[in-house]
């Protein structure tokens, strides 16, 4: 067992630091600020103990996600910052304050009223200006509006009328149903500020709409493109004719045929959710075609048999990572585990035979939280990070890993890492470390007992944060909460033309080629309007060449339980979010087991792997064209819900993150250990 010991460290030392917290208060200069959109005003805030002296410790201070930045983000020793706030959006917002501790519990938090009046509005924007329409059409308009300040905003109250309501008038859903031929003046207003275009309504030349689908069977979650013309009497296609898609049809579930489910889209996409008859309708001007189709199960469920379990129960379980022997231990397996809210320690394991798990080592650090784990790719190098540390100094350490059964410390990683590294990844001699929440450091380690500084990557959008890092082929996907996804060239090499391998339809790579861990230059990213974006992981179709990221929720509307040892009840789901076109991407479908949470997720050829936390591991089929509720579409190839009656929480599942391994699944879960589980009948699949 190895320990890095802190100078003058003892039990008694903690226990006093961890009472004196629970008397510290917050002093703000002023009970509240009005800012300006775009203006900046400094306020003072103090953190006092019991006596109303300063604490002598340091505070986070944080501005609210896209509305407020705050600078400097950390307090001084003492326990007073000076901070600077901008505001960036209209509206109430607040600045937080949060004290650094060892145990979570222990934290104290505050924060201020900051308004910010909304600034007058300036102008508005049609999402389209046609100069025609044809009668009896419908058509769907936005308007975008936008204040003084140049903000896009949502809160503005859009009136869309028409100048002859008898020739086309909308209803309150902002559809222009054109009625007859004419001209008419449409016109968008909200508070004074109006926008006008004309459009003319011409004569419908309709006579007949052809409605053709390749297929006449599919399964659920199969995506069939309709193909639909308005042709007019001679037979020629009306391209720019607007066609209205529904369905209607019967289950093949319940004895009197009980509701069809699925979803078909503006461009004629249909996806089926449950199996049965369905009756796709396609329609314009008082013309319509129809097609019947069959739509059977998918049919994809295997049986999951669990091959073997490491129970854990003196500590939550954190992350997980796998890793084959080098070496004298070359043809051995072996895994490390993390562990959450307990005394720093990391577990490791020979797994080689995975029906007999053992742990082998421990290593501990001074942390209360190991959160993440992580092992390069040659075998050699591991690296634990550190959360809670009693000194407050946190960051990472690296390991010797060569040997699992003796693993040895190399050096401990901590410069500006007060506020703790909560996820890192290796890749290629360099340690991408998630720092204090709001950034990722990027520290070589060519030299593992001498590592160095040599980059970083921050957003520069008002209180910022980010969650995860995944690197693949030299691009790292960050997850930022609000901020969404982030990819980031930190060194990928540029895409050849000549090069026709399945990589070619990454079109990230092809904007590669810029960046280095020194020098990482962001290739594209979106945003998350739900501010949950937790996770991240790239997915480059084997079936169809699409090219997603998918983007992982976290949300705990209750608490976390384990903080008071009881269950949890979070929420969450995967985004999949279409990159084809890096500049647009937009999200396609989406993954979300219904009263359960969502954590770390990985992918392996055309599955997804996913710790749902108390909705246990799911494995999903993700082949083919992805669009919907993939959840209902019966995609779910397993599940496993791992509750233990001697769990560090008896009973109840709660699933970190799983990894692929040879024939393989691996997971861990947070109150019961690290788990083996294999796919029956399922083609073997790589070693990561």
């Amino acid at each position: 067992m190895k320990r890095i010991y802190v100078l003058f460290f003892s039990l008694s030392l903690l226990l006093a630091q961890n009472e004196k917290e629970d008397k510290f208060h917050f002093e703000f200069e002023n009970d509240s600020l009005e800012i300006k959109v775009g203006e900046e005003k400094q306020v003072t805030i103090r953190l006092l103990d019991k006596n109303g002296d300063l604490a002598q410790s340091p505070f986070y201070v944080f501005g609210q996600r896209k509305a407020l930045s705050a600078s400097p983000r950390i307090s001084d020793s003492t326990g007073i910052a000076t901070v600077k706030v901008k505001a960036f959006k209209p509206g109430k917002a607040y600045l937080r304050t949060r004290t650094i501790t060892v145990d979570r519990n222990d934290r104290v938090s505050d924060r201020m009223l900051i308004n910010v009046p909304y600034p007058p509005l300036e102008r508005l924007v049609f999402d389209k200006t046609p100069e025609k329409l044809y009668a009896g059409t419908t058509t769907t308009f936005s308007v975008k509006v936008f204040d003084k300040a140049k903000l896009l905003r949502t809160d503005a109250d859009v009136k869309l009328i028409s100048s002859k309501n008898n020739v086309a008038s909308f209803d309150k859903f902002m559809n222009l149903k054109a009625k007859k031929t004419g001209k008419i003046t449409i016109t968008a207003s909200a508070e004074g500020v109006k926008q006008s275009f004309k459009v003319s309504i011409i004569k419908n030349p309709t006579s007949k709409i052809v409605f053709e689908t390749k297929k006449n069977e599919i399964r659920t979650g199969d995506v069939l493109k309709l193909n639909v013309s308005a042709l007019d009497k001679r037979g020629k296609k009306i391209n720019d004719i607007p066609i209205e898609y529904s369905y209607t049809g019967s289950a093949d579930y319940g004895t009197f045929g009980l509701p069809t489910s699925g979803l078909i889209t503006d461009d004629g996409r249909f996806v089926a959710e449950t199996a049965g008859m369905y009756t796709l309708i396609a329609s314009s001007a008082g013309y319509s075609a129809q097609r019947t189709i069959k739509v059977t199960p998918r049919d994809v469920k295997k049986e999951i048999k669990l091959i073997g379990h490491g129970l854990i129960t003196n500590a939550f379980t954190s992350d997980l990572w796998v890793w084959p022997g080098i070496g004298k231990h070359e043809g051995k397996d072996f895994a490390v585990t993390g562990t959450w809210g307990a005394a720093g320690e990391a577990y490791f394991w020979d797994v080689t035979d995975p029906s007999e798990m053992k742990i082998i080592d421990t290593v501990t650090v001074d942390a209360r939280t190991v959160n993440d784990v992580k092992i390069s790719e040659d075998g050699r190098v591991g690296v634990i990070t550190r959360e809670g540390a009693s000194d407050r100094k946190n960051g990472f350490v690296i390991l010797d890993v060569s040997d699992p059964y003796n693993v040895e410390i190399t050096a401990a990683y901590n410069d500006d890492m007060t506020g703790g590294v909560h996820n890192a990844f290796i890749y290629e001699n360099h340690v991408y470390a998630v720092n204090n929440g709001r950034k990722y450091d990027i520290i070589n380690i060519d030299d593992p007992y001498k590592p160095l500084r040599v980059g970083v990557f921050e957003l520069e959008t008002p209180g910022h944060s980010i969650h995860d890092v995944w690197i693949e082929n030299g691009i790292a996907y960050s997850s930022n909460w609000g901020d969404g996804v982030v990819a980031v060239d930190i060194g990928s090499k540029k895409f050849e033309e000549a090069d026709r391998s399945k990589l070619r339809y990454n079109p990230l790579l092809a904007k590669a080629g810029q960046g280095s861990p020194s020098n990482p230059v962001k290739l594209a990213e979106m945003g998350d309007p739900t501010g949950r974006n937790h996770a991240a992981f790239p997915f480059l179709s084997q079936s169809t060449g699409s090219f997603y990221v998918i983007a992982g929720d976290e949300i705990f509307p209750w608490g976390i339980g384990a903080l008071k040892d009881e269950p949890s009840n979070p929420r969450g789901g995967y985004h999949f979010l279409n990159f084809s076109d890096p500049e647009n991407p937009v999200e396609e479908a989406i993954y979300q087991v219904p009263e359960a949470g969502s954590h770390n997720l990985w992918i392996f050829g055309d599955t997804l792997i996913t710790g749902n936390y108390q909705g246990g591991l799911r494995i999903v089929d993700i082949s083919g064209e992805l669009l919907g509720d993939i959840y209902k579409q019966g995609r779910e190839i397993g599940v496993y819900l791992s509750q233990h009656e001697k769990g560090r929480i008896p009973n109840s599942p709660m699933v970190w993150g799983a990894q692929p391994y040879k024939d393989y699944i691996f997971f861990a879960d947070m109150n019961s250990g690290l788990y083996c589980i294999s796919i029956q009948n399922v083609e073997k699949t790589e070693t990561p």
